[in-house]
């Protein structure tokens, strides 16, 4: 059997690919952190991260959900519930400004102190569901999480019964910015499926495809390889629309049975095994994102932590020689 890794070039180990030139598309549906109640739920403000910057004022939407309780769409439908107030005044309409001086409260609770945006690498196994809460009660990617992890958010979805790599942040407005169309990153899946996808098909895709009255933009597809009744493939999507590779390849008479996200932009799965979740290094991210958004995100590096990291350079170079 084909292994889920086979395309990784041999000895590479970082988790990251070299920063691409933006042509960045690849959205695809958030999770939502927490369905509308018609009861609001307490928020668990201690597991939180960021916060309004004291810097520039922001809506009120996206500072909830760059605290990571929501998306910006949900943070209306919750203001318009009746469950967030400012200065304690109940908000109606979310053309609300506010800034780190303002007293935020989401279902009694406070927004949490601010901390940059973070990023984790998770190995979603085949058999959860992507969502805070599973009507149907299905066990849910967030309920395998380790304990010590704070509250987050996946940025797009893996369905039930797809596995491999989903991302995960503290930052709702890190979630919205990687899914947005403009970003452009390619997220790449090995699927195994039976039937067969020709050459001339594969040349079909490179020019997009409408199914069903969904138009379905460029797909990268390459056969890996062909094993009785099975084959593999290689497919690389930017929309990221619901459940597009398997549409994709069921409209050429294939039927997938296995599906594994091997990368989302310059983020990798590599060798991470099934639910293991891996932080991204700060330095890491900012640089993926550019200095723009790690500026807005909290990610730049002042200038004393960058005197700081060189003079670590510095000392660890002089050790060297010592030696």
């Amino acid at each position: 059997m084909v292994k889920p890794h086979a395309t990784r070039p041999a000895g590479k180990k970082s988790p990251l690919r070299r920063p691409q030139p933006a042509k960045r598309s690849d959205t695809d549906q958030r999770s939502p952190a927490k369905p509308s109640p018609s009861k609001p739920s307490p928020a668990k403000p201690t597991l939180l991260a960021t916060t309004v910057s004291n810097a520039e004022p922001m809506r009120i939407a996206k500072a909830m959900a760059r605290a990571g309780l929501c998306s910006r769409r949900e943070a209306e439908r919750w203001i318009a519930d009746g469950r967030v107030s400012v200065n304690g005044r109940l908000l109606k309409t979310p053309a609300v400004e506010v800034s780190g001086a303002d007293k935020i409260i989401v279902d009694g609770r406070p927004l949490p102190t601010a901390e940059p945006a973070r990023l984790w690498r998770y190995h979603k196994p085949k058999g959860l569901v992507t969502t805070h809460a599973d009507p149907q009660g299905r066990p849910t990617v967030f309920d395998k999480l380790p304990p010590e992890m704070p509250r987050v958010v996946s940025i797009g979805r893996l369905d039930y019964n797809t596995e491999g790599l989903l991302l995960l942040t503290n930052d709702g407005e890190l979630a919205r910015h990687m899914e947005l169309p403009a970003t452009g990153w390619t997220r790449r899946y090995r699927a195994r499926a039976m039937g067969r996808l020709t050459p001339a098909d594969v040349e079909t895709l490179k020019d997009g495809i409408e199914i069903e009255g969904v138009r379905y933009g460029p797909v990268e597809a390459v056969i890996d390889s062909v094993q009785g009744a099975n084959m593999w493939l290689t497919i690389g999507i930017k929309e990221g629309k619901n459940r597009e590779v398997r549409k994709i390849l069921t409209h050429f008479g294939l039927t997938v049975n296995r599906l594994i996200r091997v990368s989302f932009g310059p983020f990798q799965l590599l060798d991470l095994g099934p639910g293991s979740v891996e932080a991204v290094k700060r330095r890491a991210l900012a640089e993926q994102l550019g200095p723009k958004m790690a500026q807005q995100l909290g990610l730049a590096e002042s200038g004393d932590e960058r005197k700081a990291r060189h003079a670590r350079g510095k000392a660890a170079q002089r050790d060297d020689k010592d030696e």
